[in-house]
């Protein structure tokens, strides 16, 4: 028995993605599925570190793929242009999101109903639209993300319970759409928390972070306390 990794192609819209999974095959019976969405940049290191890191806790963990099977940014203007487009089309972007749930409740090794998301920055923003559209899905995870409203989704209940973790200091996502976001999730009925982290920057969880004018540093203590508020959230999610 140990851990286990695999990719799997799948389509979207007439192109091909693909998701990287990670499980401890110790398991014999279906457990929760948690996917986990990228960065700017496409799918990477990062996020599949997390995959493991979550498998690791008991559960599937899925990073899945945004742009497509292969396409990465490997700069600021490169990553910009691969997000902006899907940022600027949010139905596109839930449909994507969408397809890669479908891709975690297909595994024989996940148990369909009992599934979450989370995601770190342009992924944050990816799983709070996930439950923006009202998808049955446990919950929700924001890692450092974007915050701006989907203007596709007014007026539609989330299901999903929500939480997020948050640089207090973050120039991409500042104390007013904080406060907003607070407010579009009361409205549309969420269980939601957002933990703001004091003196924090963008990008906090990620060690590679180290640009103070554009405002994105890693935080080791930030870093530490998010860990612990995800594993305690998905515990609650999934509590037998």
């Amino acid at each position: 028995m140990a851990m286990q990794e695999m990719y799997i192609d799948y389509e979207v819209s007439g192109a091909t993605h693909q998701a990287f999974v990670a499980w401890d095959d110790e398991h014999s019976s279906p457990r929760p599925g948690v996917m986990v969405g990228h960065a700017w940049g496409g799918r990477s290191e990062f996020e599949e570190g997390k995959a493991k890191w979550l498998a690791q806790q008991g559960y599937v963990g899925v990073a899945i793929d945004m742009y497509g099977k292969g396409v990465r940014g490997t700069s600021a203007e490169e990553n910009a242009a691969l997000m902006t487009p899907l940022v600027e089309n949010r139905e596109e972007l839930q449909a994507r999101m969408q397809a890669g749930l479908a891709v975690v409740q297909g595994l024989e090794s996940v148990d369909a109903a009992r599934c979450a998301a989370m995601g770190y920055c342009f992924g944050g923003l990816c799983a709070l639209d996930l439950a923006r559209v009202g998808t049955e899905i446990a919950g929700v995870i924001s890692i450092h993300g974007l915050f701006m409203p989907a203007e596709n989704t007014r007026g539609v209940g989330i299901n999903a319970k929500v939480l997020c973790l948050h640089g207090y200091d973050d120039p991409m996502a500042d104390p007013p759409s904080m406060l907003a976001l607070a407010t579009e999730l009361s409205a549309a009925g969420a269980d939601w928390q957002i933990h703001a982290y004091g003196g924090t920057q963008h990008a906090f969880t990620n060690p590679q972070a180290n640009d103070p004018q554009s405002g994105t540093v890693y935080s080791p203590v930030a870093d530490s306390r998010a860990t612990v508020s995800i594993a305690n959230f998905l515990q609650e999610l999934f509590r037998e």
